[in-house]
């Protein structure tokens, strides 16, 4: 008996167990991804932001979009959602082109950037109801798509109140209900919880797991913060320099760094400690970070013993030695030569 073909569903189903039937209702079986580009390309007069960029999402990830300020995360996101027309190259999504087919993208996808445009003096309803009406919605659908994500991004009665009065998190999980009202196939999340606390931080989390398991929404996200990218994203792609320079699994990248790391937290004089670490031959790479020491071996518990020797005399005290494994930004200090907290010009 011949084999039943494989189909880009079928690649989504083995990366994401846990959607729901109607998700899985929704995605159905495309034959195209969600995302692709190939040779993308953005330039502002003689400054290249992005260059040449591939790129694949299939329907139903959540795809980590890293790198610095001013790498070219934000201009990938405004090109790829018909916000910022291409130098070159080109790019569809879900199956239609961002140039030609401008309008059948809009239609399909939603967009939340790092700056909420919320009208402070209306209330969270009512910039729901707008946003129904602007898109279309006949009444009855409206006030059930409404009555939907009011439930799913959690305001409670906060939804009838002047938006003026909610915190960074509330204008953040409306402005996610706003860009879903009229069911994306796809939306774009550029820093979504920049700037916000960590407890709100945690909540647009959670809003963002129940858009993609819940309603099989695929998700495109940008941010600096690896936590975020570590928790929420299938896939993640690293960008500097307007390039992206490896993608993979939160998992696989971190194995890709492949060495354990041996940080030590030192109370004195960094630089001569540093130095000393830097002339082991079993260091591969030695960082010195605020009153820490990280230092890149092939085994960290066989290091300890002679890292502690190396320093021992030198004008300091050590006040803790750990291993750990590799973190994402191990990874992008690998592939860039910085790390991620570092302005773009200072990794290119």
């Amino acid at each position: 008996m011949t084999a039943a073909p494989v189909t880009a569903a079928d690649t989504v189903a083995t990366s994401l167990p846990s959607l729901a039937p109607a998700a899985w209702a929704r995605l159905g079986a495309h034959p195209v991804p969600a995302i692709e580009a190939r040779g993308l390309r953005r330039t502002f007069g003689t400054m290249v932001a992005v260059d040449a960029l591939d790129l694949t999402v299939e329907r139903g990830e959540i795809y980590g979009f890293l790198g610095p300020n001013g790498a070219g995360k934000s201009t990938s996101v405004r090109m790829l959602c018909t916000l910022l027309r291409p130098t070159g190259g080109r790019a569809t999504v879900a199956g239609f082109d961002v140039v030609r087919d401008a309008t059948q993208v809009r239609l399909r996808v939603g967009v939340a950037l790092q700056e909420a445009a919320l009208d402070a003096g209306q209330s969270g309803r009512e910039l729901l109801e707008l946003q129904a009406r602007l898109f279309a919605l006949p009444g009855s659908s409206a006030r059930r798509r409404i009555a939907e994500l009011i439930e799913l991004v959690d305001l409670g009665d906060a939804i009838d109140r002047r938006v003026a009065t909610y915190s960074g998190g509330m204008r953040r999980r409306l402005d996610l209900a706003l860009a879903l009202v009229h069911e994306p196939e796809v939306i774009f999340l550029d820093e979504p919880t920049t700037g916000l606390d960590p407890v709100s931080r945690r909540q647009v989390w959670t809003e963002v797991r129940r858009l993609n398991e819940h309603e099989g929404v695929t998700i495109f996200l940008t941010t600096q913060y690896l936590e975020e990218a570590d928790a929420l994203a299938g896939r993640v792609g690293i960008i500097s320099g307007g390039r992206l320079v490896v993608e993979g699994t939160p998992d696989e990248l971190k194995r890709s760094v492949g060495r354990d790391l041996v940080v030590v937290t030192i109370d004195g004089e960094m630089t001569p400690a540093h130095e000393a670490l830097r002339a082991l031959d079993l260091v591969e790479r030695c960082e010195a970070m605020g009153d820490e020491l990280v230092a890149a071996v092939a085994s960290g518990p066989a290091a300890v013993p002679r890292i502690a020797s190396a320093l021992d005399g030198l004008p300091l005290t050590i006040r803790e030695i750990s291993v750990r494994r590799p973190s994402l930004d191990d990874v992008f200090l690998e592939v860039t030569g910085a790390r991620i907290g570092a302005s773009a010009a200072a990794v290119r």
